[in-house]
Parts: C-alpha cells; structure tokens; sequence
C-alpha cells in the first residue's frame, strides 16, 4: 500500500517543546484564542487546566481533553494542577495567535510534568481522498520510532514508514496521506522488525486533520497511542503487549555439570532447548495478560502457574535454585531511561541457589543496594556516569567479593543490571548486563 506525501508543515508552537517552565510570553494578535487540555500522562489519572485564576478544565483523565475555553491572548498565563490537590505540575504562558485553537498537552512521569502546545489550526487537505496525520513522540523513554499504515494483514517485509526517525519530544510534521482505514504500527527507528505498538484499526477521514500521540508505558520502551482528529475527541489505544524475558539461574550439585532450561509460551521460545544455565535470555514481546509458560528444566517440565504481564510492562523471568526444585520469580523490569544528565540506571538481581544471607552491590566503594535476598531484586538507583569505576557484589558469608568489575565504564543514559546466578557445587557467576543504551 503507497502513500503520497502532501505537506510536511510542524504543528508545534516554536521549534521545541514546551516544559513546565513555559514556553514564551505574552500574546500574538489580538482579542481571544481558544485552548484545552489533553492528559497524555500516564503519571497521573486525572488533571486539571487554570487560565489565570479561571478553573477552564476539571478531573481530565488520562486520555482524554476538555472543552475549549477563552483565552484573552494578553494574558495567557496558565497552570496544570493535579486535580483534588490544586498542586500545580507545570506553569506556562503561551504565545497564542487570537482566533485559533490550541491543546496544552500534559505528558511524561508522576513528578516530571512536562506540556507542549498543539495549535490546532492546521489547514485541512483540499485533494477529495486525502487527509493529514502528525506523529508526535512525547515517549522520549523509547527513543526514535518509525510508523507504517499498512492494510490489516499486510507484513512490514517490505513496507515504508508513514513517518519515519520521529526522536522523543519531537514530530513528524503533518504528512499527506489517502484517507482511509489502517493498521498502524510503531517500531524502533530503522527497525520494522521491533514492534512497539499494533493499533488494529484507525481511520483517516477524507479532507480532515489527524494527530497520533506516543506516550510512554512503565517499562520504558512499548508504547501507547493517542489519536484524535484536529479539535476532536481523543481515542486511547493503550498498548496490549509485554516484554518478557528469561534467565535461567538453576544450579547443579555436581561440579562441572550446568543444567539446561527451556521456555516457551504462546508458540514463542524464551529460551531454547538445550540452553545451558546461567544464561539470560533476550527480551521477547508477549500479549499482555495471563500466559502459560512452558518450562523444562534438565529436560523435565517445571509445574508453572500463568504469569500476569502487565500491557506495556517489561519482566525478568528467572528460574532458580538447585536444579532438583527450581523455582520461578516474576520481576518488574523498570528499562525507563534516566533523566538526569551524566547519571545511568543500575540494579542488581539475586539468582543464587541457596538462600542464606543477602547480597550487597557496591559502585565505587560505596554500597548502592544491600541485603538483596535470592529470588529478588534491589530497587533501581541512580548512579554517575564514569570512565573507570570499580563494582563489586558481596555477601557476609564470603571472604571475597562473588563479582568484582575495575576499570568499568558506566555509560550515561544508559540501564544495566547486575546478576548473580547459580551456585551449588560451581563458583557464583556475576554478569553484568546492558539493557538499554
């Protein structure tokens, strides 16, 4: 399926996004303009929107806007409150053109309110059989992303993207397409292959405007999906996938001898048959809900209940123990990049098979997370960026570190964690792994 494009022209208000600082002063034209309030937070179920001292909008859900209200453009200070508070999150004074209609739209985390200015004036096609969409990432957690309109059983072998590279607080501009109904997909940048978000079903209406809005989920790389028609009603498409992966942690009581595991789920493999633990195995996206998972150990099926994924969520599922009695935990993966400048994301996670006492993780000499018992992880911590730093995992019944790393460069921006897998009649084995850069 082919796709012309029409106009390129940028929606936003300036070159960047508002913040919670404000996006410029005082107003553009005369007499008075008109703007709403779109919740794409999904750290915060319900907003409000305050034009100068003026309650316009209350209790807006995630999702969902308010109604338009008169804005005089010399006096466009306004405030987004959380609502039952009236705490205020973020703080702007627009720059507003008298006539037209905007939407202030509150994105990103429970204490990290951000908003950007959606001018709603975008003139619409002309051509009878064409409309315009804008992409706008406001998920900077998942990085650059590609969308395809594609028909509904269409592959993406061989497809284009719609819009392509679109960055984290960025758009695509508008883009002319033929009207119609589509399948849309959003994927990593430059990779059709990794699939962030499946809408089954959006419609671009004939000589209309459009906008699909990328909000960030918990895990920090899936999506969800906005999409609303220019001046019209939001529709939420929430993403319906997980991302899981399995680390096979069992240990042996035989020196020399490591067991095997197996995963699979849905008709998808987690980890090969065969697989010699300790081994982590890549993350795999899943339908979000209760899976079954099949897992062998040394070729023998482990008894599993289903495992509840939540949509958007990402999970470590780790199988360990001594081989004889395995045993599986269900982790919350926190994979949201860091949003302090010069830091990394780090956590440590305790696979060992005897239970004994917790283990400590130490950066630099200094302990970032302690008593993480087996079958658990530490919380996930800010850490400074270096080029040369040195990591340890102890416990107090050892007289030596069970992994030490020197000279290690800790990448800014990045998520790792640390693993300390196995045991029994072999030596611990610490990994370290890289999971987002």
């Amino acid at each position: 399926m082919r796709f012309g494009s029409l106009a390129t022209s940028v929606a936003l208000i300036g070159s960047m996004l508002l913040t919670a600082c404000g996006g410029g002063g005082g107003g553009s034209g005369s007499g008075s303009a008109q703007m709403r309030l779109v919740n794409a937070s999904v750290g915060y179920s319900s907003l409000d929107l305050t034009i100068g001292t003026t309650k316009a909008s209350t209790g807006i859900a995630y999702a969902n806007a308010g109604t338009y209200s008169g804005v005089d453009t010399g006096a466009t200070a306004s405030q987004v409150q959380a609502n039952g508070t009236g705490t205020t999150l973020a703080s702007i004074t627009p720059t507003l053109t008298g006539g037209s209609h905007y939407s202030v739209i509150a994105y990103g985390w429970s204490g990290a309110l951000r908003t950007t200015l959606l001018q709603e004036e975008e003139a619409a096609p002309t051509t009878a059989g064409t409309s315009k969409l804008l992409v706008l990432n406001l998920a900077a957690d998942a990085g650059a992303v590609d969308l395809y309109l594609t028909g509904a059983t269409d592959t993406l072998d061989n497809a284009s993207p719609t819009a392509s590279a679109v960055n984290g607080g960025s758009s695509s501009g508008y883009v002319g397409l033929n009207s119609g109904t589509f399948r849309a997909r959003v994927t990593a940048a430059g990779d059709r292959t990794k699939i962030l978000l499946d809408i089954p079903s959006i419609s671009l209406e004939a000589l209309k405007v459009h906008s699909l809005i990328i909000t960030p989920t918990q895990g920090g790389v899936l999506v969800n999906g906005i999409f609303m028609q220019q001046q019209g009603t939001p529709t939420n498409y929430a993403a319906t996938s997980a991302r899981a992966r399995v680390v096979a942690a069992v240990a042996s009581n035989v020196a020399n001898v490591f067991p095997t595991v197996s995963a699979t789920t849905g008709g998808k493999t987690l980890l090969q048959v065969g697989t010699a633990a300790p081994q982590i195995g890549d993350y795999v996206a899943l339908t979000a809900g209760n899976n079954g998972v099949n897992i062998t150990v040394n070729g023998v099926a482990m008894p599993v209940a289903n495992v509840n994924l939540a949509a958007g969520g990402d999970y470590t599922l780790m199988v360990y123990g001594d081989a004889t009695a395995p045993q599986l935990t269900v982790l919350s993966d926190d994979n949201r990049l860091p949003t302090t400048a010069g830091t990394s994301k780090m956590r440590l996670i305790n696979g060992l098979a005897t239970a004994g006492a917790g283990l400590t993780l130490t950066l630099d000499f200094s302990a970032i997370a302690n008593n993480v018992l087996p079958g658990t992880a530490s919380s996930v911590l800010n850490v400074a960026a270096s080029s040369s730093s040195q990591l340890s995992v102890s416990s107090p019944l050892s007289a030596t570190p069970l992994y030490k790393e020197t000279g290690l460069t800790v990448l800014q921006g990045t998520v790792y964690t640390v693993f300390v897998l196995g045991g029994g009649a072999n030596a611990p084995q610490g990994i370290l792994r890289r999971d987002r850069t």
